[in-house]
C-alpha cells in the first residue's frame, strides 16, 4: 500500500505500526496538502459487510467529538476491500514512553495527566461513546506537552453485536479490562472509569495492579481481586483510585465526569497546582520480523512514531464468572503431544523374555525351572521331549482327599470364630468413631458464633471473622457518630451460631456524608442526583442565587455547604443557581475614539454598534460625542450600546490673497485642500483673487481656485 492512493486522495507513506486489526501509516491528504494519519482494517474486518456498516456509524460518532483532547477524526472510507480512517496525526510520545522514562509520576503529574484523559473521556461520555480501552499507550503526548486521548469509537465497532455473534468473547487490553467486561462483555462510561484508576494506580506505582504468566491469569485477578491500596501518596489520592477501582460497578464514579470533579476536589484539597506534562520522545518504532516485533493481537495506535513493542497486547479472553475458579473458568491451550516410538503404556518397551529371566535360576517370570530332558535337551530316563510328548513326563492321578478328624473339624471351627469375631469388633469400633464425629460435627464441630467486630477497623474485623471460619461480605454505610473505616454492625449480629462457611455481611462506616461535586453549569436534576446519592436532601432558594459571568441562567453555580464539606445524615443542601451576568452601568466613553470606545464596552459586557455621525462643538471629530443608552445607565437585558461619533467639522480656509503662486499653493496644499491656478500660473506671479475666502471652514479635500498675475 505504501505509496498508494485511497480513494485519489490520501497518499500512503511509510508504516508507522501494525496490530491484530489494523495498520497505521503516516500519509498525506493531497487535497488539503496536510499530514494526516491513516488506519487501515484487517481484511478479516472488511470483508464482513455487516463491520462495515457498524464501522461507518462508529467513525461518524467519533468525528463528532469536538474536544482538544480527542485525536481527531478527518475522514472515513472504503477504497475497493481496504476499510479506512483518517486521523489526527500527532507528532511525540506516548505515556507509555513517559512511564518507560520515569519509571513512575509524582503525584501533580499523575493528576494533571489524568485531569486530561478524563476530560475527552467526559465529552465522550456525554455523546453517549464508551472508549473501552483506556491505556498508556492510547494516550498520546505529543508537542508541548499536549496531551490527546486515541482511537474514540474503533474498538465499540469491533466489540460490538454482529461483530461477535454473542458475548463470548470481547475486547480490551487485560491489564485495564473491567470486571463486567471479562465476566460478561458489557461495557459503559464506568468500565471507562475502572480502566482510569488502573492508568492512575500505573501511573503512580509504575505497574498495574495485577500482572501474571498469561492474560487469562490477569482477567481472573480483575474479576476476583481487589485492586491494592497504593502505598506513599496522600489519603486522598489513594481514595480516588479505591473508588474508581471498585469491583461493583454501581461504587463507581457514574461517569469520567464524575470522576474528573473528584480528582479536582482532591487537588484542591491537598494544595496541588497543575502542573505541564513533559514532552516525551517516543521509543523507536518496531515491525513484525524484527526483534521486539509487536503483539499480532494488539491494537495499532495513530502516533508516529510508535513502538508497538512496548504495548500490552489487546487480547480475546474468554468470559469467567465471578468466584469460579482458575481451573474451571479457563481452558489452557490445547497444543500438540508428541507421542512415544514404543507402543506399551508410560513407554512401556517390547523386550525379549530372555532379558527378564531370574539370574540365579534362569526362570522367566510366571515360566518352572528346566529339567534335563525338558524342551530341546539331551533325553533322560524315560522322556525324550517335553510334557505330554513322547518320552516326557506322565500326568500323575489325583489323590482323593484325607478325610478331616473331629479334632480338626473344632479347631477349624474356632479360628473361624476368632476370624469372625476380629471382624466384627473392628466393624464395631470404626462405626463408633464415624457416628462420634458425626454427633460432634453436627452439633458442634461445624456451628461458629459471629464474633463481636463492632468499632474495630475493618481489616481487623474482616481477620478475626475469617478466622473464626466464616466468610465475609463488605459493604459500607455513612454515620454520624462511627469514624471512616471501623464497623458499625455484622449481619448478622454478633453471638448468632452459623454453620462454618457462612456468609457475615460487614457494614463499615465511611464517616458522615460529604457534600459531593456538581460541575458548574449542570442541570438542577443532575445535582439534585448527585445530592441524594450522597444520602442528603435538596433545596431551592431564590435568595442564594448568584450572578455569575460564566454561568448561564438557571444554571448550577455551586451548593451550599461547599462541596467536600463533611455534614450529619440527613442535611438539606442548597443549590445554587445562577441569575446570569451582573447588570453593570454603561461606561463613559465621551471623547474617546471610536476603537477605543468599543474595547472598553466590549471588556463591560456589552455590544457596541455604531450610531450616526452628528456635529459637536465639543470634541473633535471622528471621537465619541455620546453612547445610547447613556452613560451610567444600568441594563438588564439587551446589552447592545449605540455609539455616537462625532462628525468632521472640515479645515480653516487660510487667506493666501497677496502672496505668490507658490507659497499660497503650499499653505492651502498644507491645510488638505486642492488648489487651481488661473490666468497665471507662473511661481512668482501674485495671487489676486481665491474663490473661497480665508477664514472659512470647508471639508477636508475642497478645491480653491487662486487668480494670479
Amino acid at each position: 500500500m505504501i505509496g498508494g492512493l485511497l480513494e485519489q486522495r490520501y497518499r500512503v507513506g511509510a508504516l508507522v505500526a501494525r496490530g491484530g486489526m489494523s495498520t497505521v501509516y503516516r500519509g498525506v491528504d493531497t487535497r488539503l496538502e496536510r499530514p494526516v494519519a491513516i488506519k487501515v482494517m484487517d481484511p478479516q474486518f472488511s470483508s464482513d459487510p455487516q463491520f462495515v456498516a457498524r464501522f461507518e456509524r462508529e467513525a461518524r460518532a467519533a468525528a463528532g467529538l469536538h474536544h482538544p483532547g480527542v485525536v481527531a477524526v478527518h475522514d472515513q472510507g472504503v477504497d475497493e476491500d481496504r476499510v479506512y480512517l483518517v486521523m489526527e496525526l500527532v507528532e511525540g510520545g506516548t505515556l507509555r514512553d513517559l512511564l518507560n522514562q520515569r519509571g513512575k509520576l509524582d503525584v501533580p503529574l499523575a493528576l494533571s495527566v489524568l485531569e486530561r484523559v478524563l476530560s475527552p473521556l467526559a465529552a465522550a461520555h456525554r455523546a453517549d461513546l464508551v472508549h473501552r480501552d483506556v491505556k498508556p499507550e492510547n494516550v498520546l503526548i505529543g508537542r508541548g506537552g499536549a496531551v490527546k486521548v486515541a482511537d474514540f469509537g474503533l474498538v465499540r465497532a469491533v466489540s460490538a453485536p454482529g461483530i461477535t455473534s454473542d458475548n463470548t468473547t470481547i475486547l480490551g487490553t487485560v491489564a485495564y479490562l473491567s470486571p463486567e467486561q471479562v465476566t460478561n462483555g458489557s461495557a459503559d462510561a464506568r468500565s471507562d472509569v475502572y480502566a482510569a484508576g488502573v492508568l492512575l494506580y500505573e501511573m503512580l506505582t509504575g505497574t498495574p495492579p495485577f500482572v501474571g504468566e498469561n492474560a487469562i491469569s490477569v482477567a481472573y485477578r480483575h474479576v476476583n481481586d481487589e485492586v491494592p491500596p497504593v502505598p506513599g501518596v496522600p489519603a486522598e489520592v489513594a481514595e480516588l483510585v479505591r473508588r474508581a477501582t471498585r469491583k461493583e460497578p454501581f461504587l463507581r464514579p457514574a461517569d469520567a465526569e464524575s470522576f474528573l470533579s473528584e480528582v479536582e476536589t482532591a487537588r484542591a484539597t491537598l494544595g496541588i497546582a497543575a502542573v505541564d506534562v513533559p514532552t516525551v520522545a517516543p521509543a523507536p518504532p518496531a515491525f513484525p520480523g524484527a526483534s521486539g516485533a509487536p503483539d499480532p493481537s494488539a491494537e495499532a495506535t495513530a502516533i508516529a512514531p510508535l513502538n508497538p513493542a512496548a504495548e500490552p497486547a489487546t487480547v480475546r479472553v474468554q468470559p469467567v464468572g465471578v468466584g469460579a475458579t482458575t481451573a474451571v473458568a479457563f481452558a489452557e491451550p490445547t497444543v500438540p503431544v508428541r507421542r512415544p516410538e514404543t507402543a506399551g503404556p508410560q513407554g512401556t518397551m517390547a523386550m525379549p523374555r530372555g532379558l527378564l529371566a531370574d539370574p540365579a535360576t534362569g526362570t522367566p517370570p510366571g515360566g518352572t525351572p528346566p529339567v534335563p530332558g525338558g524342551p530341546g535337551g539331551p533325553g533322560g530316563p524315560g522322556r525324550a521331549g517335553g510334557p505330554g510328548g513322547p518320552g516326557g513326563p506322565k500326568p500323575r492321578p489325583k489323590r482323593p482327599p484325607r478325610k478331616k478328624t473331629p479334632e480338626q473339624i473344632q479347631e477349624e471351627m474356632r479360628a473361624r470364630g476368632k476370624k469372625q469375631l476380629i471382624t466384627w469388633l473392628s466393624i464395631v469400633v470404626v462405626a463408633a468413631i464415624v457416628i462420634g464425629l458425626t454427633t460432634w460435627w453436627l452439633s458442634i464441630g461445624k456451628v461458629a458464633a459471629v464474633p463481636d467486630v463492632v468499632g474495630k477497623e475493618q481489616e481487623v474485623a474482616t481477620s478475626i471473622i475469617e478466622d473464626a471460619a466464616l466468610k465475609t461480605a463488605v459493604s459500607t454505610e455513612n454515620s454520624n457518630d462511627v469514624p471512616n473505616g471501623q464497623v458499625l454492625r455484622t449481619d448478622p449480629p454478633a453471638g448468632t451460631e452459623l454453620t462454618r462457611g457462612d456468609l457475615v455481611k460487614v457494614v463499615v462506616s465511611r464517616g458522615k456524608p460529604v457534600v459531593p461535586q456538581v460541575t458548574a453549569g449542570s442541570e438542577t436534576a443532575a445535582a439534585e442526583r448527585e445530592i441524594a446519592s450522597a444520602g442528603l436532601k435538596s433545596q431551592l432558594n431564590p435568595a442564594d442565587d448568584a450572578f455569575s459571568d460564566r454561568v448561564p441562567k438557571g444554571k448550577v453555580v455551586t451548593l451550599k455547604p461547599a462541596p467536600g464539606t463533611p455534614v450529619e445524615i440527613g442535611t438539606t443542601v442548597t443549590i445554587v443557581l445562577s441569575k446570569g451576568v451582573e447588570p453593570k452601568p454603561v461606561p463613559d466613553v465621551k471623547g474617546k475614539t471610536k476603537d477605543e470606545a468599543f474595547a472598553e464596552l466590549a471588556a463591560a459586557g456589552f455590544e457596541p454598534v455604531e450610531g450616526p455621525q452628528e456635529p459637536s462643538g465639543e470634541v473633535d471629530g471622528g471621537r465619541v460625542v455620546r453612547t445610547t443608552p447613556a452613560a451610567g445607565t444600568t441594563l438588564t437585558g439587551d446589552k447592545r450600546v449605540t455609539v455616537i461619533i462625532a462628525a468632521d467639522r472640515g479645515v480653516l480656509v487660510p487667506n493666501v490673497e497677496g502672496k505668490k503662486v507658490k507659497e499660497a499653493k503650499e499653505e492651502l496644499q498644507k491645510a488638505g485642500l486642492d488648489v487651481e491656478i488661473q490666468f497665471n500660473n507662473r511661481d512668482r506671479a501674485t495671487v489676486v483673487n481665491q474663490s473661497i475666502r480665508g477664514g472659512e471652514r470647508v471639508p477636508r479635500g475642497t478645491k480653491i481656485v487662486l487668480i494670479a498675475v
